[in-house]
């Protein structure tokens, strides 16, 4: 009989069960390593509530993690235990949970987006527009297909996005010109591909297993494909993945400095940015939550707080009522 696999084995089992990302799967199984060796190795079914605390208050006081990490931890921490170790976790509402500080978002002005995007070349700079021009996620936009661009709607469909939703957002018309010239970039490469005996892209398992031959499909394939091969970790199939991330990121940096912007802003500013802007224009809330996916319209409301036709912009100081104009 062989041996019953290991914790972190069945961690990964659970993940991969329930389709979760790789992503996630490699951060769960990370924290269940880091929860385990901080207790000396100790199995997790040995402990409970006292020793979940005792590493909660370790990253926040010992290693200083902000308050989304500690909570990143607390899920992996309450996954382990309820999907690999069938733990009903009587003991989950002892938890302590740090709250999460209520901090405004960056937002850029319409002149520091237009300067932004116009200082980008490339794909990233065509990435950048789209997370400006539609309120996407950076890895929203990275994984699109090009089926999920219907020009004559003038549509992109995010597929499972945050909360494992789809839903519908505006494709800017000035981005239909440089998208068809990105479709036909991608169609010379796949073209390459499968002539190399290539030319597979990862899919959902469903699809997968009910449409075999679309992994070889052009209109399965990313809108924004990595520039080389490289192997699944998890089926160990050579295929083309979407562009990774940090090559965005790092455009996008660059292109704050190079515009002189003052401001901490990254590819996230884009899509507040997004959501701002269209407040300022008078579209409904309701509206703007849908395009950003919002589950509850309270998230969409903090851009509320951020406008730049804000009321209190108005009102006049008083110092600046007593003091005199400079001579």
């Amino acid at each position: 009989m062989p041996d019953p696999p290991r914790l972190l084995d069945r961690v990964r089992q659970a993940t991969r069960t329930r389709h979760y990302s790789r992503r996630t799967e490699e951060a769960y199984v990370a924290w269940a390593k880091r929860f385990i060796l901080f207790h000396r190795k100790r199995h997790p079914a040995a402990m409970g509530a006292e020793e979940v605390n005792a590493f909660l208050s370790h990253l926040a006081v010992d290693r200083n993690v902000s308050a989304s990490m500690q909570a990143q931890a607390l899920s992996a921490l309450v996954f382990l235990y309820r999907h690999v170790l069938d733990d009903p976790l009587p003991w989950l509402d002892d938890i302590i949970r740090a709250t999460r500080p209520r901090k405004l978002p960056v937002v850029l002005s319409r002149e520091e987006v237009r300067s932004l995007i116009d200082g980008m070349r490339g794909t990233a700079g065509l990435v950048a527009a789209i997370l400006y021009g539609g309120g996407l996620r950076l890895l929203e936009a990275l994984r699109l297909r090009i089926k999920d661009v219907d020009f004559a709607a003038r549509l992109l469909i995010v597929r499972e996005g945050k909360g494992a939703k789809d839903r519908r957002t505006m494709l800017p018309e000035s981005l239909e010109k440089p998208l068809r010239a990105q479709i036909e970039w991608v169609r010379r490469i796949h073209r390459k591909d499968l002539a190399d005996g290539r030319g597979e892209v990862w899919l959902p398992d469903a699809v997968e297993r009910k449409f075999r031959s679309a992994s070889r499909e052009l209109a399965w394939q990313y809108l924004f494909p990595a520039s080389r091969l490289s192997i699944d970790p998890r089926s160990g199939v050579e295929r083309r993945h979407h562009l990774d991330e940090s090559a965005v990121q790092r455009a996008v940096k660059e292109a704050v400095r190079a515009a002189g912007i003052e401001k901490h802003a990254g590819c996230h500013s884009l899509r507040h940015s997004f959501a701002t802007h269209l407040l300022e224009d008078n579209y409904d809330i309701r509206t703007i939550q849908d395009l950003l996916g919002h589950a509850d319209v309270k998230t969409t409301m903090i851009y509320t707080h951020v406008l730049q036709r804000d009321g209190r912009r108005a009102i006049r100081s008083p110092l600046d009522a007593i003091q005199r104009s400079p001579e």
